[in-house]
Formats: structure tokens, C-alpha cells, sequence
């Protein structure tokens, strides 16, 4: 039988999966109800099924997130019956009197570092499952789909190993940690594709609606929360948009849409040349080397 490109790239996340989970003892999926993240579910499903999942959800949850990515994320895992650990920037935070970043563009996206990695000492978790993939950004692009971490979590470029034919080393010394990317190759394309070929719900924020939001330096914001405060020269508005990505609230933009069906936002996808995190983004821009900077010093 031969397989279409979509059934390759599925073959190829399960097979990793499975790596996964026949290579380390305590490994965990990070999921936050966002469309990468749910993409993950629905392939472990597929992995793992009629069996449990051989880890956990987890979520490192930064206190601005999406409710509708919240309510998406309970409710999913209930409804397979999966184990879900949320973890809470705000206590992390609290308990390591943190200082929270303030001013025009604070955000905690920077803090989910200190909670993911208690989180990973808490359960001694070896192994941590994530969404990322290599068309996202140009550091993400450098990593293996098995990104060996030290004992501080922390991301060297030039201390990772070869990958041929599809073969993973996934050995550790105590204390490190492995970060695995199953779907490392696909594209945001590629997602889209494969959600309406499994028919894989997601929350409604991924599809065009009416929003209130302020611009702010030409990017639409969300007011959601009250996380962002306005400014004098924040601009309110109510436009019709959708969301390519859903993080924390006060880095990530709206992008002005109509896409509402699978089929609308594959069409607006298919004619976008601007990556969803080049376009949306806006932790990505404080520097040309903003998200290495962030993996070397623990960040997912």
C-alpha cells in the first residue's frame, strides 16, 4: 500500500512515540490545548490505544492563558480518561520570589522556564514530549527531534547527536533530560492537513471571530483577562480575527481573518509567506537570537 505524505509524517511521530516510551522510564507529554499539542494527543491515541498512555499530560500554566484553550485542555482530558498535572508560573513565582517582568511588553512567557523545571525535578520526569516544530523558528530548526538537555535544562547546539535513519539515542546520564519533537518535520500546513483528515476538534479561537483587541506597535492584542493594560497611544478596536498560535496572551497577536471553516484557514495558510510565530509572536522579537537564548537557558 502506499502511503500519502500525511500517513508518512503520522508513521514517523508514532514510531517516535513508541521510542519513547520503550527508551525511558518516566517520560511526560506537554500539552496546553493548543492545536500542536492536541495534534500530539490525537497521535498518541493512535500509538497507544486500546492501552493507557504511558505518561502523563502536563501543563505549564503561565496565569494568561486562552480560556478557550484552558476549557479545551480539561476537557480533552477527561474526556480520554488521561492523567493532566498542572503546574502554575504564578506559584513558582511566589515560592522563588521571582521577580515578574513589568513595563510596556512584560510577560511571564520567560518564567514558564523556573516552573517546567521543577516540574521535571518534582515528577523526575526524563523524557518531555512537545509541538514544536522545525518551520517555527530558525532555533527550533537547528534541533534534533531528541534534544538532549543537562542537569539545568539547558540546550547546547553543538552537543547534539546524529539522527540517521530514523535511529534516536535517548541515553541520559542523571539529572539530564531529553526534549522529544515528533512532529520536528511537519509543517503548520501539514497540522492543518492532518486535522481535517482526522477530523480533530480544536477550540474556537483557531477560527475567525469577532474579538475586542488593542494595537499595539501594529499588532492586534487581546484585551482577554485584562493581562495587557492600555496605554495613551494603544489603539481599541473590535476586528474580526483569528489566532495561528495560542501562548500566553501578552506575546501572542491576532492575525485579521474570515477563516472560519478548516477549509478557509488551509486556503489562507496555503497563501501566507510569514511563519505563524514570525507573524504572531512577539517574545520572538526581542532579539535576533530570542528563542535560542530562551532553550539554552532552559525554555522548551
Amino acid at each position: 500500500m502506499k502511503l500519502d505524505y500525511l500517513d508518512q509524517l503520522e508513521s514517523e511521530a508514532i514510531h517516535i512515540m513508541r521510542e519513547v516510551a520503550g527508551q525511558f522510564e518516566r517520560p511526560a507529554l506537554l500539552f496546553s490545548g493548543g492545536k500542536d499539542s492536541i495534534t500530539l494527543v490525537h497521535l498518541a491515541l493512535k500509538a497507544f490505544r486500546p492501552g493507557k498512555f504511558p505518561f502523563p499530560l502536563v501543563h505549564i500554566d503561565t496565569g494568561h492563558n486562552f480560556q478557550e484553550a484552558l476549557d479545551y485542555r480539561d476537557n480533552l482530558a477527561e474526556r480520554i480518561g488521561e492523567k493532566l498535572i498542572v503546574r502554575y508560573v504564578e506559584d513558582t513565582i511566589r515560592e522563588k520570589k521571582l521577580k515578574e517582568p513589568t513595563g510596556r511588553n512584560a510577560t511571564r512567557n520567560g518564567l514558564q522556564t523556573f516552573t517546567l523545571l521543577d516540574t521535571i525535578e518534582e515528577f523526575e520526569f526524563d523524557a518531555c514530549i512537545g509541538g514544536a516544530r522545525r518551520d517555527e523558528e530558525k532555533a527550533r530548526a537547528k534541533e534534533r527531534v531528541f534534544s538532549v538537555r543537562d542537569e539545568f535544562g539547558s540546550w547546547d547546539p553543538k552537543r547534539q547527536r546524529p539522527e540517521l535513519w530514523n535511529l534516536y539515542n535517548g541515553r541520559i546520564n542523571k539529572g539530564e533530560n531529553v526534549r522529544i519533537f515528533p512532529i520536528s518535520n511537519w509543517t503548520e500546513l501539514d497540522v492543518w492537513n492532518y486535522i481535517r483528515r482526522e477530523k480533530i476538534e480544536l477550540p474556537s479561537i483557531y477560527f475567525a471571530h469577532e474579538r475586542e483587541l488593542l494595537i499595539r506597535d501594529g499588532k492586534l492584542m487581546a484585551t482577554a483577562g485584562g493581562v495587557i493594560k492600555p496605554e495613551a497611544d494603544d489603539q481599541l478596536v473590535t476586528r474580526r480575527v483569528r489566532f495561528r498560535t495560542v501562548g500566553d496572551i501578552s506575546c501572542t497577536a491576532a492575525s485579521e481573518s474570515s477563516a472560519d471553516t478548516l477549509d478557509a484557514v488551509i486556503d489562507e495558510i496555503q497563501a501566507t509567506r510569514i511563519s505563524e510565530r514570525g507573524e504572531t509572536r512577539m517574545d520572538d522579537q526581542l532579539s535576533e537570537a530570542a528563542m535560542e537564548d530562551r532553550k539554552k537557558g532552559g525554555y522548551f
